[in-house]
């Protein structure tokens, strides 16, 4: 026994382990078929808040629906619609959507809606054909982001992007970019592609839009609602169950302290984290609150982020003028530096507030300031000191 040679040890352990891969492979087959109904949702932004629209619709409709978001924080969300976080040791791994799947299986739903969570193309494309094998796809757009990934170019985004269109099913989306590379990849998967128009768009009302406790966009209602008709839920039905749901931790808020005699309104933008997103709530909360004396863009950075930082940098440089601009969290310096080159902190006051903490944040806002009334607009990205601002302001929330 001793003389064996170790090829042989080696090929006995990888015998072994193809053995166990492929009863994992029988296995996951089996779950996935027990879920008839699997939503695969993707997209540069609203990934998180669609997913959750869509499942609530569903629920209200009558099927029994869970749900998985990978956003702010990743979430679970059970048939009944309360949820749980879903906590990781390490790195995000999308091998996490077996275990999302299994688990939804043995709840006996009617329908998963899934949050696609990779970036990389090769990894999008195989979660769609291995991992979530999809009914429906939906996309809810196409913008600029994770270029360094997925890019260089917007082009390169949606062909990504298009990775996960489902073989055989349906396809969903409000993308008004690049509709022929999406028209191409539904045929060439056999899908039917459902592209959801401006005037499609258009028909969710501000009455609509009103049902909701946070600021919801009609692209995310327009796309939601399509996806819940195509499995017969009544429009009615399904935009209430949207009005009765959970937000995600990264949707748009507008939260209103009283701190010293001043009265601060933070706009909760952080999780719109590209240039085109961040300008759209940038000039929106502008026109929402021309009446507020001071005005200061907070530009949350991260270290393992500094191509979004130089993005947003350089899309700001047309955007309307802020009295102030603000750069928290960490390695702000790409995000200055981008400011300082093209000469803008002539025109605006520019602060370095690397590692503050919120106190700091709020003291430099009310410092040397005779104004009354300042609107903070947080964007960038929401993790760590982004996350503790939202929660001051949502803990003392006044107005």
């Amino acid at each position: 026994m001793n003389n064996i040679n170790p090829f042989w040890y080696l090929l006995i352990l990888f015998a072994i382990l193809i053995g166990w891969l492929s009863v994992e492979a029988i296995f996951h087959r089996h779950y996935l078929n027990k879920i008839r109904y699997r939503i695969h949702v993707n997209g540069t932004r609203g990934k998180s808040s669609v997913s959750r629209l869509i499942a609530a619709g569903l629920r209200a409709g009558g099927f029994r629906t869970c749900a998985k978001t990978t956003g702010t924080l990743a979430s679970f969300i059970f048939p009944d619609g309360k949820e749980e976080p879903i906590f990781r040791v390490g790195h995000t791994n999308v091998i996490e959507q077996v275990s999302i799947i299994r688990r939804a299986a043995k709840l006996n739903v009617d329908a998963i809606v899934i949050e696609c969570m990779a970036v990389q193309p090769l990894l999008q494309s195989l979660c769609e054909l291995k991992l979530v094998r999809s009914t429906h796809g939906v996309l809810t757009n196409a913008r600029p982001d994770h270029l360094d990934v997925m890019g260089p170019t917007s082009q390169d985004v949606a062909l990504a992007l298009a990775g996960t269109m489902p073989v055989k099913g349906q396809f969903f989306t409000t993308a008004q970019q690049y509709v022929t590379t999406f028209e191409m990849a539904a045929k060439d998967r056999k899908t039917v592609m459902h592209h959801i128009d401006q005037y499609h768009i258009e028909s969710v009302s501000d009455g609509d839009l009103a049902g909701f406790a946070y600021t919801e966009y009609k692209d995310n209602v327009a796309l939601a609602l399509a996806v819940c008709a195509s499995l017969g839920v009544d429009r009615q039905i399904a935009l209430h169950g949207m009005w009765n749901s959970l937000p995600d931790p990264g949707a748009l808020t507008v939260y209103s302290i009283h701190h010293q005699n001043h009265i601060i309104t933070l706009v909760n933008g952080l999780a719109a984290n590209d240039p085109v997103s961040t300008e759209t709530i940038w000039h929106k909360m502008l026109e929402r609150f021309k009446d507020y004396d001071d005005k200061i863009l907070i530009m949350n950075c991260r270290v393992d982020r500094k191509q979004r930082s130089e993005q947003i940098a350089t899309a700001m440089l047309d955007w309307e003028k802020p009295h102030r601009c603000i750069a928290i969290g960490n390695y702000v310096q790409a995000f200055l530096g981008i400011l300082k080159k093209k000469r803008y902190n002539k025109k605006v006051e520019v602060i370095n507030g690397e590692s503050w903490t919120v106190e700091q944040i709020l003291n430099k806002v009310m410092q040397n300031s005779s104004e009354k009334r300042h609107l903070l607009v947080g964007v960038g990205n929401i993790a760590g000191i982004g996350f503790k601002l939202v929660n001051y302001f949502r803990e003392h929330h006044q107005c």
